[in-house]
């Protein structure tokens, strides 16, 4: 693991690099993006990179400087070689005072290079109690308050699940905790549009470009039915869900198995789709 922050590549991992009064550390006021690594190259980071800034500027951050970032990488990134790994580029308010409020300062940037292991074949997914915001001020946006997610996530590893799945406001399907979701209803491969209050992840987007996926509106009954159910993200790619809560599924079907290759295909042949 090496670790760049502000300028600065430090010697061990652990060293310290952030204030204490880092707004992204006391109120969590920051954005983030996780950028998988295939033989030493960052996949589909201009995508990243283009969502980064995004969520900067929906938080009411300063723009993210993409030159800055990409040297930050080749930092991290020299003399380690990563096979499969990821980056965590994160972006935060930087010095502030205690509270809500920003302050005048420049913002923090940090990369993070690591080695990762692959996703399981399959997984397990569990539906979580509680639901995603669709109407909040962040929606939308990769932030780095992940309270809920970690709750959601904890909530789902006690019933042997990798992912929990939450609904929207309205009870209708919307994504995990780190992952989109998509599910095979009469042939076709469906997830949840952007109004759901699901994140615009870039494994879900190059899913609907690659593979013949649709966006649809869906009940959270749709899991109950669904002749087939994956996730999509970063870390997963395109993975299969044998379990959704109690209910056990054929993983992978047909249109999942054919997705899969369809990304091995495109992503073997770019980098930065």
């Amino acid at each position: 693991m090496r670790v760049w922050v502000n300028g600065r590549l430090l010697d061990h991992p652990e060293q310290p690099a952030l204030s204490a009064l880092d707004h992204g550390v006391t109120v969590g006021d920051g954005v983030f993006e996780t950028v998988k690594i295939v033989d030493d190259q960052p996949f589909a980071l201009t995508r990243h990179l283009g969502r980064l800034s995004a969520s900067a500027a929906g938080l009411g951050l300063p723009e993210v400087d993409d030159a800055v970032v990409r040297d930050a990488i080749d930092e991290v990134m020299r003399g380690q070689h990563l096979a499969l790994g990821r980056l965590r580029l994160t972006w935060t308010g930087g010095h502030a005072p205690l509270g809500s409020g920003r302050g005048d300062g420049p913002c923090t940037l940090t990369v993070v290079a690591d080695a990762m292991s692959p996703p399981d074949r399959t997984t397990a997914v569990a539906t979580v109690p509680w639901v995603r915001n669709d109407r909040s001020a962040v929606t939308g946006l990769k932030t780095t308050s992940y309270a809920e997610n970690v709750v959601g996530l904890a909530y789902a590893r006690e019933r042997g699940a990798s992912e929990a799945i939450f609904a929207n406001t309205r009870g209708r399907l919307c994504e995990g905790t780190g992952s989109n979701i998509f599910v095979v209803t009469d042939g076709a491969l469906l997830t949840p549009p952007l109004e759901s209050g699901c994140l615009a992840g870039i494994s879900r987007a190059l899913v609907l470009e690659w593979c013949g996926a649709r966006e649809a509106a869906l009940s959270m009954e749709v899991l109950e039915r669904a002749g087939e159910i994956c996730l999509a993200s970063t870390t997963r790619d395109i993975q299969p869900v044998h379990r959704c809560d109690s209910r056990e599924l054929d993983a992978p079907g047909p249109i999942t198995r054919a997705a899969i290759e369809v990304w091995r295909l495109k992503e073997a042949a770019d980098i930065d789709p």
